[in-house]
């Protein structure tokens, strides 16, 4: 079920309806019940693969924690042990299903030039929000072994830390200290939670489907579809909008998921924050999916050596984390490519950072940076959007070299530049609503409100025709 859709609201409403009348210490199973049931609508076989994943990682918690409590130094080599055996293991699942053609596709040229037969996968479906799930069960696992973060407190608890369904299949990736606690209060709905709620998803569904989908997605597809056919000028601008499109669609459903998750009474953590408005590529990674930056330094980055030992090993720890960050995307050169030249960009940018504070506000000065880094990391979208990586490079011998002498397409960047304009707004946009939530409790402000919502419904409704799925639920 995707969430712009009649079968989830249905679903959900059942899902809310229970919440709300059901007793503050049984909605935990409840919400249990909701996301093993919604993840079983995708793909009914795969909901074992997610349940074996859970109760064999959660056995392996258990024996950690045995180990940890009895105290001293071979107590806490054994459980290290179980540590590692559940990464090893949730890595592993991770490997097969999602990587194991990519490695058998180097391995065979090797294979060759030994006299050997190249090795062969069948094509395996990838269960969905593998990637997301994965990586909340590892940090989980390694902030209770540190000590950061208490246990679970049982199989129910556990399991629905990884499979809460409003951020199961794309993130935002959640830390055990962000929603253990709220499991275990039962989440708390409040009036206030619950017209940010009712805003976040307005706000992704205007995002998702009348820009992502209905604006943007045709554009793109014409160009990146059939690579090289079309014009230069055309290219372009699909590149420029495929920027626009994997925004509006990856922060469209962020935004959903964590308006789903206020109604139940749940907070979730901003995963954007207008990345295309950052002055350089550090800023970029703390603005776009924050949450998988923040994994990336504490469970990556960080235990490689982060910036304790030297300009050289860190610049190597910086390539590293981005070339691992690609692959985790997508098992591809393309992906390899795309997240390794990030690995370059802010390894050439760390010597050159200012004093400035990073977190200033923005003045008018800082427009040729926002204009430099926008296009270098529109630039590398290229990589990232096109099938294959000879895909990726037609697309930019096409734009350099293709052929120029025609129309220019103006209603595309037309579009481009309205696309920009509701980014820039979102700065402004965001905090205001939320403050303007207090103040418009009177009928003029709840009329105000309601009209909104019935615009932007009835332009969901108007676009709705083409129904793509969220660009993230590939990874």
């Amino acid at each position: 079920m995707l969430f712009p859709t009649l079968a989830f609201a249905v679903f959900f409403l059942i899902v809310f309806l229970g919440d709300r009348l059901l007793p503050t210490r049984a909605r935990a199973g409840w919400l249990l019940l909701a996301s093993l049931f919604f993840y079983f609508l995708w793909l009914p076989p795969y909901l074992l693969l997610l349940l074996a994943d859970i109760g064999v990682n959660y056995l392996f918690l258990r024996r950690m924690l045995y180990h940890l409590a009895q105290g001293g130094e071979s107590a806490k080599l054994a459980a290290r042990r179980w540590l590692i055996a559940s990464i090893v293991f949730t890595v592993g699942i991770l490997a097969v299903f999602k990587y194991a053609a990519f490695l058998l596709g180097i391995a065979g040229p090797f294979a060759a030039l030994l006299g050997g037969e190249a090795p062969s996968v069948a094509e395996i479906l990838l269960p969905l929000g593998i990637s997301f799930y994965s990586f909340q069960l590892i940090a989980l696992h390694v902030d209770v072994y540190r000590g950061e973060l208490a246990p679970p407190r049982n199989l129910a608890r556990y399991a629905l830390f990884v499979c809460f369904f409003p951020q199961l299949i794309a993130g935002p990736i959640l830390r055990g200290r962000e929603l253990l606690p709220q499991i275990e209060e039962g989440g708390r709905p409040t009036a206030d939670r619950n017209r940010r709620g009712i805003w976040l998803i307005t706000a992704g569904l205007l995002k998702k489907v009348v820009f992502g989908d209905f604006l943007l997605a045709p554009l793109v597809d014409a160009a990146y579809g059939n690579p090289g056919v079309i014009s230069a000028p055309l290219h372009l601008v699909a590149t420029y909008a495929f920027a626009f499109q994997i925004y509006f669609d990856f922060s469209g459903y962020t935004d959903m998921a964590r308006g789903i998750a206020l109604l139940l009474g749940y907070e979730l953590p901003l995963n954007f924050e207008e990345p295309y408005l950052s002055r350089n590529p550090t800023e970029f990674w703390r603005r776009w999916h924050m949450t998988l930056s923040r994994w990336l330094r504490d469970y990556l980055y960080i235990p490689l050596g982060g910036n304790r030992k030297g300009g050289m090993r860190t610049t190597i720890n910086l390539f590293l984390t981005m070339l691992l960050g690609g692959l985790w995307h997508g098992a591809g050169w393309n992906f390899v490519i795309w997240g390794g030249l990030h690995g370059v960009l802010l390894s050439v940018h760390r010597p050159m950072r200012s004093r400035r504070d990073p977190e200033a506000k923005l003045v008018l000065g800082d427009w040729w940076r926002i204009f430099l880094c926008f296009h270098v990391v529109t630039f590398l979208w290229i990589f990232f959007r096109a099938s294959t990586f000879m895909d990726a490079i037609i697309v930019i011998e096409t734009i350099l070299f293709g052929n120029w002498n025609v129309a220019m397409p103006v209603w595309g960047f037309l579009l481009c530049a309205l696309a920009a304009a509701l980014h820039f707004l979102e700065r402004a946009w965001r905090p205001r609503v939320m403050a303007a939530r207090k103040r418009s409790a009177g009928i003029g402000g709840t009329i105000a409100e309601g009209l909104v919502f019935g615009v932007v419904l009835a332009l969901v409704v108007a676009a709705s025709g083409r129904g793509a799925e969220f660009i993230y639920f590939q990874f």
